[in-house]
């Protein structure tokens, strides 16, 4: 053991109410921290709602979506989209390789919903 530690280890010993801080922080913004770690964790999970926001630099509104920000969009599965494909809710538009959505079509279903 160090010789900072022991000394620290004896005046927590000697005197209960002056321990020492180790953490960098004061009490009140430790915790603020803590928190807005634990709120960024939950949302990547996946457990905490997020707002998905899409910007296209000129454009009012993105024209073309792919399946996974039209599964955020509207908060379902990869399943529920190829179900209403199936159903002729949306119109899939293949660019190569690729399968992308039209905001006109998104928007319909959005205000359908």
């Amino acid at each position: 053991m160090n010789l900072y530690k022991s000394q620290c280890m004896n005046k927590v010993k000697n005197d209960s109410l002056t321990t020492p801080m180790l953490i960098q922080y004061e009490p009140d913004e430790f915790w603020e921290r803590l928190r807005e770690i634990i709120r960024d964790e939950i949302i990547k999970t996946g457990k905490g709602k997020s707002v998905t926001t899409y910007q296209t630099s000129g454009l009012e509104y993105k024209p073309l979506y792919k399946i996974a920000e039209v599964c955020d969009l509207f908060q379902v599965t990869r399943p529920t989209i190829y179900d209403w494909v199936k159903h002729g809710k949306l119109r899939p538009h293949k660019i190569r390789s690729r399968v992308y959505f039209l905001w006109n079509d998104i928007e319909k279903l959005l205000v359908d919903k």
